[in-house]
C-alpha cells in the first residue's frame, strides 16, 4: 500500500531547486540523525511512496514540490565521512547507525506556506502542526495528501 510522507530540508542544504536539477530528478536524502525519523526511512518507506518536499529554517517554510520515495533504504555514507557534519563516529560499516533513502523530483510548486497548512482543516492531526513537532520526515495520512495536493492544484 503506499504512503506518504513529508520531508524537511533547508533550502541552504538541499533545495526542490537542487532535486529538480539532479541527474535523473534523483538524489539521497541523507544527514537524518534523529531515530524516529531514520525508522520511518528504514521501515516504512518504499519505492513509489509520495513526498511532500518542504523547505523549514527558511523565511518562508513550507511545501515546495512533490517527490517520490526512488529506494529503500540503505547506509547513510555521510555517517562514515570523517570530513562531513554528519559524521557518527560510532557508527562503522558493519553497523551503520543512519539510512539515506533516494527521492525523485516529480514537480516543483507553488510555496504552500506553513500559515495556511495552519488554516486547513483537514491537517488539523497532521504531524507537522503538532506543538513541539520538529521532525525532519513525519508520515502524512492519505487524507492529508489529498487535501494538500487539492490545495497544491489551485
Amino acid at each position: 500500500m503506499k504512503q506518504y510522507w513529508l520531508m524537511k530540508s533547508e533550502p541552504t542544504e538541499v533545495s526542490i531547486d537542487d532535486l529538480m536539477a539532479a541527474p535523473g530528478q534523483t538524489m539521497p536524502w541523507f544527514g537524518v540523525r534523529n531515530y524516529q525519523a531514520r525508522n520511518f526511512m528504514r521501515d516504512g518507506m518504499r519505492e513509489g511512496d509520495g513526498v511532500l518536499f518542504y523547505h523549514s529554517s527558511c523565511a518562508q517554510p513550507g511545501v515546495v514540490g512533490v517527490a517520490e520515495v526512488a529506494s529503500t533504504a540503505y547506509p547513510d555514507h555521510s555517517q562514515f565521512d570523517k570530513n562531513s557534519h554528519y559524521f557518527d563516529p560510532k557508527a562503522t560499516q558493519e553497523q551503520p547507525r543512519w539510512v539515506s533513502v533516494d527521492v525523485r523530483g516529480l514537480k516543483r510548486t507553488a510555496l504552500l506556506p506553513l500559515s495556511e497548512l495552519r488554516q486547513m482543516p483537514a491537517l488539523e492531526d497532521m504531524l507537522l502542526l503538532k506543538k513541539g513537532s520538529r521532525l525532519s520526515i513525519a508520515p502524512v495520512t492519505p487524507a492529508q495528501w489529498k487535501a494538500i495536493q487539492a490545495r497544491l492544484a489551485d
